[in-house]
């Protein structure tokens, strides 16, 4: 199979040395639910409010049906679900993709499973499915979350002044991007 013909198609399991990502299953709703029933969980990336049941079963309904989104649950070896991350806003006529990580499980926030998380996706977006450009969007205000994508390889490449709008008060959105061939760089050097 050509890379063609693998864009907007992933694997069901990506195995990593720490972690397992794999497709998210309607079992896997309670997880994300309870994430974003998390005020703080939901200021980081951006979310503005709680879902329903029924918001999250009709999520996972167009998401599982949407060609330009890939999605996975984050699963270490004991089985613990931990968060979730993806490939979205998919297209392949520019060979350009969005990427998004949560660690929802506040317990295994920097214990490195996002930098993990991170190289599959990459390897998955550059290697598997032939894309040139990696975009990600970052509240301002998450300075961990700024650092992480920096480490990752990505770099900022612009801001939406004032995007986000938390409790009351404006923040930055921070765009930030990595392409193919500083990705390839990076491996070689690591």
């Amino acid at each position: 199979m050509s890379r063609e013909e693998r864009r907007g198609v992933g694997p069901r399991f990506i195995m990593g040395g720490r972690v397992t990502l794999r497709r998210i299953e309607k079992s896997d709703l309670p997880h994300l639910r309870r994430w974003l029933d998390d005020p703080e969980t939901r200021a980081l990336i951006g979310e503005t409010a709680p879902i329903s049941a029924a918001q999250a079963e009709a999520w996972f309904d167009q998401a599982g049906s949407d060609p330009s989104r890939v999605w996975y649950m984050i699963e270490t070896p004991d089985g613990r679900v931990i968060g979730e991350c993806g490939l979205l806003r998919m297209f392949p006529e520019w060979r350009t993709t969005d990427m998004s990580i949560v660690i929802g499980e506040k317990d295994a926030r920097g214990q490195g499973y996002g930098g993990e998380v991170g190289r599959l996706l990459l390897d998955l977006a550059f290697n598997y499915m032939g894309f040139h450009r990696v975009a990600i969007g970052v509240v301002g205000f998450n300075a961990a979350a700024l650092r992480f994508w920096e480490r990752l390889g990505f770099k900022k490449e612009g801001v939406q002044r004032d995007g986000y709008l938390h409790e009351g008060a404006f923040s930055d959105f921070v765009m930030m991007s990595i392409v193919e061939d500083e990705w390839r760089a990076q491996v070689a050097g690591a």
